[in-house]
């Protein structure tokens, strides 16, 4: 899988929930791809926008740190965020909640 495809497929998985009565940033969480497949991207809902962009993102909310491997596994839910963080698989920098709610958002 290459970074292009994940993030179409972070994009497809939240694109359908609704965020159009959010005002304001509702999450900006970096991602940063870890091991043999590395890359960074965001994902930021900003007024009720979906945005997934292959950049960093300098004004976010939260850092976290994974393979690539174990971030499709969590898109597919065959490994829980919690589950990945209790075993240190994924790492968080920065606001937990705000992953917390991204976790909740992705299922």
């Amino acid at each position: 899988m290459t970074l292009e495809q994940l993030t179409n497929k972070v994009y497809n998985k939240l694109k359908d929930k609704d965020f159009a009565d959010k005002q304001g940033r509702m999450l900006a969480i970096q991602v940063n791809l870890t091991g043999k497949i590395g890359g960074v991207f965001y994902i930021e809902i900003l007024n009720g926008v979906l945005s997934v962009m292959p950049y960093e993102y300098n004004d976010r909310d939260a850092v976290i740190s994974v393979t690539m491997t174990n971030f499709d596994k969590i898109l597919s839910g065959k490994l829980s965020p919690n589950t990945a963080y209790a075993t240190g698989k994924l790492k968080i920098e920065g606001n937990i909640d705000k992953v917390l709610l991204l976790a909740e958002l992705l299922k």
